[in-house]
């Protein structure tokens, strides 16, 4: 079960520093992994529609008569209603959210465990070693992972088969 600590040791192994024991530590390391790693981890599952951190949500309506966004959800992907602030707008009871939320690092599949671990070296590299060159190679290789991830996630199930679809019937 890897945790914060784990990710962001294996961050610094990859730049060669020594990794950390805790989050609480008073080293450069420590306040830099304390400081990033949720904002980090948060922008990198906002930015694609992650299977994996992909939840259906059911809003009830609330006593101003808005249905407020639940705080772990990092993107709304769909929704029936208007996008307000944290509050969607809507003329019915209820309302569906598919939207993007947090997942804790000991649920994060093994090709997100290393997309995280790269991006957070190259969050902590200029930082701690202030290695242009180094820089560069970790956005290489932080681009060929992203792919890569992007792809296993995308492949990760099969899409559902079309059911009744008139335009295929009529081929037939």
């Amino acid at each position: 079960m890897l945790t914060k600590i784990d990710l962001c040791s294996m961050a610094l192994l990859k730049l060669g520093e020594q990794p950390i024991q805790s989050l609480t530590d008073d080293s450069a390391s420590a306040k830099l992994a304390r400081t990033l790693f949720d904002p980090v981890v948060d922008a990198l599952i906002a930015s694609h529609p992650w299977r994996f951190a992909t939840t259906q949500i059911d809003l009830n309506r609330n006593t101003d008569g808005d249905f407020l966004v639940p705080v772990d959800v990092l993107r709304i992907l769909k929704t029936t209603g208007k996008i307000l602030g944290n509050k969607i707008l809507a003329d019915t009871d209820s309302v569906s959210i598919s939207a993007l939320c947090r997942v804790a690092p000991e649920n994060f599949p093994s090709y997100f465990v290393s997309l995280v671990a790269t991006r957070l070296a190259m969050e902590f590299c200029i930082p701690l070693q202030g290695d242009q060159t180094v820089f560069r190679i970790l956005v290489a290789l932080y681009e060929t992972e992203l792919q890569n991830a992007k792809f296993i996630d995308s492949t990760t199930s099969i899409a559902p088969a079309i059911q009744d679809f008139s335009l295929l019937n009529s081929r037939f």
